[in-house]
């Protein structure tokens, strides 16, 4: 099947995808919350952190089209080069970012080492810098929530094709993209009021509403040719 991508602004149904991510969770829970551990075990390997994650969406969307797939699956390499370059550049991001307030910092204790007090001048900068940097990276990790599924469910390893198309398709849902976060990581939470150790049970209702929030805005962007194809000849 000839199915392309074709970005554009998606109808994010935050509500629709919490359903959904509960009703997957009960579904199969079992073989879900040993895949959420694997998941977790492979994180602490490093730069595997964002691999895991891709591959646990990939064994999601097994789950939720009743394919074969096993908990195992998690341990899949074959993705490890574009999330490799991706975690670089989120590091080298951040640490550009943090580079003009480290030189500030870095002159404001040099000059009160000779016994002048620079405090107050260098809060002038550095309290909107940092404002700045906490603006900037919810911002673009914002605009880059589609990337990881473009990865692994579409098989896009140029990260710049899919920076562009995870930014077409953020357009207008920023707001509602956060606040779908926030309220999964709050429900993911729950967990905490069963001794603490009942947040491991919860935690994987992360990864299913997240699943269906970007398998329902890829599906929202493919063009299928030959679909389209078949429309055009019945006309």
């Amino acid at each position: 099947m000839n199915v392309n991508l074709m970005p554009k602004p998606v109808n994010f149904k935050f509500g629709e995808y919490i359903n959904k991510g509960f009703e997957l969770l009960k579904k199969d829970f079992g073989n879900i919350f040993i895949a959420f551990l694997v998941c977790m075990i492979m994180s602490i390997i490093p730069f595997c952190g964002l691999l895991a994650m891709g591959n646990m969406y990939k064994y999601l969307q097994k789950i939720n089209r009743n394919q074969p797939a096993s908990p195992g699956d998690i341990f899949d390499f074959k993705d490890f080069m574009p999330y490799l370059i991706l975690q670089l550049i989120i590091f080298g991001g951040v640490f550009i970012i943090y580079i003009p307030l480290i030189i500030v910092l870095a002159l404001t204790g040099a000059l009160s080492n000779n016994g002048n007090d620079a405090g107050p001048l260098a809060m002038i900068f550095v309290i909107p810098y940092v404002v700045f940097i906490i603006v900037a990276i919810y911002y673009f990790a914002l605009k880059a929530f589609y990337i990881v599924p473009l990865i692994s469910l579409k098989g896009i390893k140029d990260l710049k094709t899919a920076w562009n198309i995870s930014r077409v398709m953020t357009q207008g849902n920023l707001i509602a993209i956060l606040l779908f976060s926030f309220v999964v990581g709050l429900l993911a939470q729950i967990g905490v009021l069963a001794c603490g150790i009942g947040i491991f049970l919860t935690l994987p209702f992360v990864y299913t509403a997240n699943y269906f929030a970007y398998e329902d805005a890829i599906q929202q962007i493919e063009h299928d040719e030959i679909i389209e194809i078949g429309s055009k000849n019945e006309f």
